[in-house]
């Protein structure tokens, strides 16, 4: 059971966690709305009353109250969530794209925190950790039993504090320490190189405060090296979402002016919007900063790759670009994630706020992807063998209280109950295969990394924009958004 937890949780990841499109909005008076439900809030004090006066232990007066407003707010959605003291600025640290930390990316591996990455110039990187170190312990901490949340909270602190990293290097077979004075660090959210000739590669990885002008940054660096750019490919894969606005401004990159975006629609009237392609939907302090793009950019061939991973933000760009016939959608059905999370920051109490949803958005043509996700025109597998493990993936429809389109129906869907069950019965061989070649000391096989040379999506992509003959998947189905029970 422990394997299987394991991958189901790998495959899963940046799905569920990051799938937000966050716009400020102030909260609403309370006297526009309807009173007050007053024998609901008596029930509510005489809860509260009870708790504090019979649980076995004194309980903090304001740990429960905190807890009612946490469990209110969790319950509507996956996606609204009330934060306050360190949840509060790390949420913020997502989306500003800066935290202070040791600077590595990571994943959990046989219960240890697994090197992915040391962030270039990070003080992991002058350190010296390298892909594939496993760190043991975290100062007198062991890292077996700890989640990945716990371990990265472990590893963050002030700017200047040190932290003691056991690390073992397998190729090397020998564990060493590494004390890190962490510092704050700039997460890179776009990269892009040039794969050949007249073609070129741009991932973004979440949409962040800074990704829109690091975005125009990897254009610019592109066009000066292939000034007749015949081809583009931008990767959105397993893109969880992020800033609406960081959405539009890539989308708009790419259309005519003033096309439409996006459109929200919602309760409030600051929920219902049409976002076009211009700076004043896209720029915060007025400036353009797509201006100095080459005129090229909206005319070039342009690949989008999404998978099952692809959330929200990113669902709006490739909704966008494929509604308006800019681009070829490529690889495998989108998370679904078709709503709009907006913070609530005038709260009375200091460093809280409140996440909550507020809107469904629309792609251009009037369809909302929520719980259904964005369906390539291309279906592409992760592999030439096909994706024998993406229907243990977690989908916007797969979470509880997901919004719905209609009364949700009460059936399973058969067919994906079954190929949750093939790919477990997959997975549960794989593992033992892997088990098997770990013993033998044989490498394991992995996906490639993307952008590599051996990524197979980005090669069909780029077989597409050359006019290659492309492989596509011959096994995808589409996955059914619910569906209204008949009257």
């Amino acid at each position: 059971m422990g394997s299987k937890l394991k991958v189901a949780g790998w495959v899963a990841v940046g799905a569920v966690a990051g799938a937000l499109a966050t716009m400020q909005l102030q909260a609403t008076a309370r006297s526009a709305l309807s009173p007050l439900p007053l024998e609901d809030m008596q029930q509510l004090a005489a809860v509260f009353d009870l708790v504090k006066r019979s649980y076995v232990e004194p309980v903090d007066e304001k740990k429960l109250i905190r807890d009612a407003i946490g469990g209110m707010v969790s319950g509507l959605d996956p996606h609204s969530a009330y934060f306050e003291g360190q949840a509060y600025k790390e949420f913020h640290e997502g989306i500003s794209g800066k935290f202070t930390g040791v600077g590595i990316q990571i994943e959990m591996e046989e219960g240890l925190v697994k090197v992915v990455s040391p962030i270039e110039g990070s003080p992991a990187f002058r350190a010296g950790l390298q892909t594939g170190d496993l760190i043991t312990r975290i100062d007198e901490t062991a890292v077996k039993g700890l989640n990945m949340d716990q371990a990265i909270k472990r590893m963050r602190g002030p700017s200047g504090s040190k932290v003691l990293l056991t690390v073992y290097r397998k190729a090397e077979n020998r564990t060493f320490p590494v004390t890190i004075v962490r510092e704050e660090i700039k997460t890179k959210s776009v990269r892009s190189k040039v794969m050949e000739p007249g073609y070129a590669w741009i991932r973004v990885n979440q949409f962040q405060e800074p990704t829109l002008r690091d975005f125009v940054e990897q254009l610019k660096e592109i066009f000066r090296a292939e000034p007749n750019l015949k081809g583009l490919v931008l990767d959105l894969r397993n893109d969880p979402g992020g800033l609406l606005d960081s959405a539009v401004g890539i989308s708009a990159a790419f259309l005519p002016k003033d096309a439409v975006v996006v459109s929200t629609n919602g309760q409030i009237a600051e929920s219902r919007s049409v976002l076009k392609a211009s700076p004043m939907f896209y720029s915060r302090d007025g400036s353009d900063v797509l201006a100095g793009l080459p005129a090229l950019i909206k005319s070039v061939p342009v690949v989008v790759l999404v998978n099952e991973g692809s959330a929200s933000a990113s669902e709006i760009v490739a909704g966008a670009l494929k509604d308006h016939k800019r681009a070829i959608i490529m690889g495998s059905q989108t998370f679904g994630k078709g709503s709009v999370q907006s913070e609530m920051a005038r709260l009375p109490m200091p460093n809280t706020s409140l996440k909550i949803t507020t809107a469904r958005y629309y792609t251009p043509s009037g369809q909302s992807i929520q719980a259904k996700g964005i369906l390539p025109d291309i279906p592409v597998d992760e592999t030439a063998e096909g994706s024998p493990y993406a229907a243990l993936r977690l989908r916007e429809a797969d979470l509880d209280k997901h919004l719905i389109n209609g009364p949700e129906a009460d059936k399973k869907d058969a067919a994906r109950e079954k190929a949750r069950e093939e790919a477990l019965k997959k997975l549960e061989e794989a593992n033992a295969k892997a088990k098997e070649a770990k013993d033998k000391d044989k490498p394991v096989a992995r996906l490639p990394e993307y952008g590599a040379p051996d990524d197979f999506p980005l090669q069909q992509a780029l077989n597409r924009l050359k006019g290659k003959p492309v492989v596509a998947s011959k096994t995808q189905v589409e996955r059914k958004a619910d569906e209204p029970k008949p009257n």
